[in-house]
């Protein structure tokens, strides 16, 4: 990154300040919702996810911390269902892996283009109000292998994992427990990252952190909010950018 000229550093500060908002506030999302964005400024994955990666593993273990700490205060139950999330991580580990090696074998514009292309299909749940949903086992365990497979290739798996786990955790547990899901999976990505050479872009964290924590601040008082309302106008807008995103992606990645 360091032929891009100024504003382009400042868009990139923002959207990590966006990616933190996100995760923090809604649990999940810091990089399905940041990646369009990060690949409009520079089409290369691996770039992006060791950045997104060690945000993700920073953030999560300080929010998990932080609400567990505030549980032990106020004498409340546990905020993680560990039970379902041993579970989950023994149907998702092996696509998981699976998805990491295709993550660093692809070329870059045919990694892109995966990538633009599962995000429009998100947009479109967003957009339309129809959420990815479960109705039996057999789907469960197809959604969290799926899920698993494509967390493995870019950590955008999380709207299918989450169909799963959002109808067997409750409400109050589900950040948490998505948090630790998270931070296991990502942990065994940058293992990967660190085995087959892939530059994490260590440099870059020195000021893309502070800018990630900004929007994990805001996210974290948003958070709040968000268990008491019903946030399907913001998933519709949200959504119809990530269309938009997606769309100026895939023509730029296969013209």
């Amino acid at each position: 990154m360091s032929d891009l000229s100024w504003y382009q550093y400042a868009a990139i500060a923002l959207v990590f300040v966006w990616s933190g908002f996100v995760r923090s506030g809604l649990g999940f999302g810091g990089a399905v919702f940041a990646l369009p964005f990060l690949l409009i400024l520079v089409n290369d994955p691996l770039i992006w996810l060791p950045l997104i990666s060690v945000h993700l593993l920073f953030f999560s273990a300080l929010t998990v911390i932080q609400s567990h700490q505030k549980a032990s205060h106020q004498q409340q139950a546990s905020t993680i269902n560990w039970r379902y999330l041993r579970y989950a991580f023994g149907i998702i580990i092996v696509p998981k892996m699976i998805g990491i090696f295709g993550l660093v074998t692809l070329p870059a514009e045919l990694l892109s283009g995966i990538i633009f292309t599962i995000v429009a299909a998100y947009s479109l749940t967003y957009i339309f109000n129809r959420a990815f949903s479960s109705q039996n086992k057999a789907l469960d365990i197809g959604f969290l292998m799926l899920g698993g497979y494509i967390s493995g290739t870019s950590l955008i798996g999380a709207p299918l994992i989450i169909a799963v786990l959002a109808k067997h955790i409750d409400r109050h547990q589900l950040r948490d427990s998505l948090f630790v899901l998270w931070f296991v999976l990502v942990t065994i990505k940058m293992v990967a990252f660190i085995y087959v050479g892939v530059d994490l872009q260590l440099i870059h964290h020195l000021w893309l952190l502070p800018a990630a924590g900004v929007g994990h601040m805001i996210g974290l008082r948003f958070h709040d909010r968000m268990l008491q309302a019903d946030p399907v106008l913001f998933y519709r807008y949200l959504g119809l950018i990530l269309l938009l995103l997606s769309l100026m992606g895939l023509w730029h990645s296969f013209s």
